[in-house]
């Protein structure tokens, strides 16, 4: 029997260290908080453990909101499900030979991106579409008979269906997934035109070839998730988090596993939005650091930035994904990261981690190798006694011998010069990660203030922003659980891509018109058959476009009203100004197309508000304890005041050094920088750069 859901949410955020547990009780609302090790061998229990820890249990809930990096790692890892791939004769190779691109001309180490289907799996079928979509050689399922035999015969537990010109007309797809469904029962099947409706067969192979890849290992989870709620008596609904932030039914994850690749880290940039929103901030950048990555994403006129294509596993050996995500740049550097001494004794630090087992040396679970906690610990920036409030006694003892022994050792040098290098060079290679989704994009990150989380983010967050020379660095409540609090605030959305070659002049808005609004009614309806309750349905249109000669497009976000009144020069200063922004030059005498119509479609939930916080003085009423904490090698050890955040009110200030701390999290506030406490709670650091 199925029991009564309370008026209650539970986001779940589970990252390859921590799993954040998020409960926002909609009669009082309030948040609670719980934090524990993730279990890597069965996730659902570490999600049980936080849920717990938090006081409260699925029973009680209306609604469970999901975001996880199982999909990602399966990829990184490569440890997804044996694939085949069934195309278009003539295309077997295209998913091997890419788009030829060497990233490092000169570098003689250099290896081209490994693909997910080796080629024996790889099978051609005559069948044939021409681009605008009519029939040159219809499919004929006799050539698929031998095919089906020999995918059993292989063991493959996963198929993709990639057919040339598909995007326009799906027909050759769904015959042959629908007789590969009834020849091959309990195959996971997945065809390219249901991930992207765009053109660019290399960029859709590897689309589709990711999502079969992933799928038998993601779907199993989320039914293993869909069981364990059953059994807790969960009567809510279920809804994953995608890549673009936004929220869709567990059904369409399992067919969809492709879309929720950067869950939890979009998660973590829509918070940031809605942070920026609450306190009127238009520009911010998003950094998340945790155990084992560090992400950022950037917000810019209140909005989030896009892409609409991702290299999953770096630009120079990765693979492709095409279909809208939130732009996510991501490195392996986290609070578990490993330090280690490479050739000529150089300190490289991640991206291997500790990961939450064995976990860093100072947890005592029997890690043996030096981290980036490790660092912090013996640094004094964490606290032994007070880690995860308590729950958590660190071992300072034993990561300073770790660090004896594999750095400063080897390298003659002081156990705090050792862990304080570790930490500057993890921070350099962090401030990579800011660079690559602003630099690229024509910004500059001296114009954006930094909203840090992640429970090590608010660590070194200052570190970071002064590599960039960054003026203000905005640590939020709950940093700790920060993503886990933006899927509170994220709504339902689902995005359509169609491909379409027109020029700009020539465009039929008209027409226009209509492909937009039966992409939209099909968003709304989905929309509106998930298992909650939507308030205000809203659609954002864009066109991707370039100038007449040029190859790749640039995605331009269209208000409305420019395709009700056919603002065909509107529209060509649009572009332009995106190409000048992206690029540096823009050619307003030159003629443009469009390539492909975009909307997204999104339903809104009821959000959770924050209090505001209470009033207080500019100095702090509850006194400070205080530690020594070592900064820098010319600042040497200085007595530091540590607060506790709950402690804190609206107004306070205080100069550094000092230490913030709370549940799941440190602050760290260096000399010369000054932090400000704003009336909803957020920690203001006004970042002093004149001893940089």
């Amino acid at each position: 029997m199925t029991a009564t859901p309370a008026e209650c949410r539970i986001a779940a955020d589970v990252g390859g260290t921590f799993t954040d547990i998020a409960i926002f009780d909609e009669t009082t609302g309030s948040i609670k908080l719980g934090k524990c090790l993730t279990t890597p061998h069965r996730l659902i229990e570490g999600i049980n453990d936080g849920v717990q820890k938090a006081g409260s249990g699925f029973e009680q809930a209306n609604l469970f909101l999901h975001g996880t990096t199982t999909a990602i790692n399966t990829l990184l890892e490569r440890t997804g499900a044996r694939t085949a791939l069934v195309t278009t004769r003539g295309f077997r190779d295209i998913y091997e030979i890419g788009r030829i691109n060497r990233p490092e001309a000169y570098n003689l180490f250099f290896k081209k991106h490994q693909p997910l289907i080796e080629r024996a799996l790889r099978f051609e079928v005559g069948e044939r579409l021409y681009a605008s979509g009519e029939v040159l050689h219809a499919l004929d399922e006799a050539e698929l008979e031998p095919i089906a035999q020999q995918l059993q015969r292989e063991g493959v537990e996963a198929l993709a269906i990639m057919f040339l010109h598909s995007y326009r007309n799906p027909a050759h797809e769904i015959a042959a997934k629908r007789f590969f469904e009834a020849r091959c029962p309990g195959l996971y099947i997945t065809a390219s035109h249901e991930l992207s409706q765009e053109y660019r067969e290399y960029e859709r192979t590897s689309t589709v070839a990711a999502n079969a890849y992933v799928g038998p290992r993601v779907s199993s989870y989320l039914r293993e998730i869909v069981q364990h709620l059953q059994e807790k008596r969960f009567g809510g609904g279920f809804l994953i988090v995608q890549s673009t932030g936004g929220l869709y039914d567990v059904q369409s994850a399992q067919r969809e596993c492709i879309r929720m690749l950067e869950s939890g880290p979009a998660a973590g940039v829509i918070g940031t939005r809605e942070l920026c929103r609450d306190i009127g901030l238009q520009d911010a950048i998003a950094f998340d650091m945790g155990g084992t990555t560090a992400k950022s994403g950037v917000i810019l006129a209140g909005q989030v930035l896009m892409t609409s294509h991702s290299m999953i596993g770096g630009y120079a050996e990765g693979l492709p994904v095409q279909m809208p995500m939130i732009d996510i740049q991501e490195v392996g550097t986290g609070g578990g990261s490993i330090a280690r001494l490479a050739a000529g004794n150089a300190l490289r630090v991640g991206p291997q981690s500790a990961g939450s087992v064995p976990g860093p040396v100072c947890y005592g679970m029997g890690g043996t190798e030096p981290t980036v906690t490790d660092a912090n610990l013996v640094l004094g920036r964490l606290s032994e006694d007070r880690f995860l409030g308590g729950d958590m006694r660190l071992d300072a003892q034993a990561a300073r011998h770790a660090l004896l022994q594999h750095v400063a050792g080897p390298l003659g040098i002081s156990v705090e010069e050792a862990a304080e290098g570790l930490i500057r060079i993890a921070a350099v290679t962090m401030s990579h990660v800011v660079q690559r989704v602003t630099t690229e994009r024509g910004l500059d990150a001296r114009d954006f203030p930094m909203v840090a989380f992640g429970g090590a983010g608010p660590l070194h967050a200052v570190l970071v922003a002064r590599e960039l020379q960054m003026p203000k660095v905005i640590i939020p409540n709950a940093p700790g659980h920060f993503s886990a609090f933006g899927m509170l605030v994220a709504d339902l959305r689902r995005d359509y891509v169609r491909t379409r070659f027109t020029p700009l002049e020539l465009l039929d808005f008209t027409q226009t018109n209509l492909l937009f609004e039966a992409m939209e009614r099909e968003g709304e309806a989905d929309i509106r058959q998930a298992a909650v309750k939507v308030g205000t349905i809203t659609v954002q249109r864009g066109l991707d476009m370039r100038y007449v000669g040029q190859e790749h497009a640039v995605a331009v976000d269209i208000p409305q009203d420019y395709f009700t009144r056919g603002d065909i020069d509107g529209i060509k200063q649009l572009f332009d100004d995106m190409h000048q922004l992206r690029y540096g030059y823009c050619s307003p005498n030159e003629r443009a197309e469009v390539v492909s119509l975009r909307t997204s479609v999104a339903g809104e939930m009821p959000r959770p508000t924050l209090a505001p916080l209470a009033q207080g003085s500019a100095t702090p009423a509850a006194p400070p304890t205080q530690r020594p904490v070592y900064f820098s090698p010319t600042q040497g050890w200085q007595q530091a005041r540590v607060y506790q955040r709950s402690d804190l009110r609206s107004g306070n200030q205080i100069p550094g050094p000092a230490l913030i701390e709370e549940y799941a999290s440190t602050t760290v506030i260096f000399p010369g920088d000054q932090l400000t406490v704003d009336p909803l709670g957020n920690l203001i650091i006004e970042v002093n750069h004149d001893n940089d």
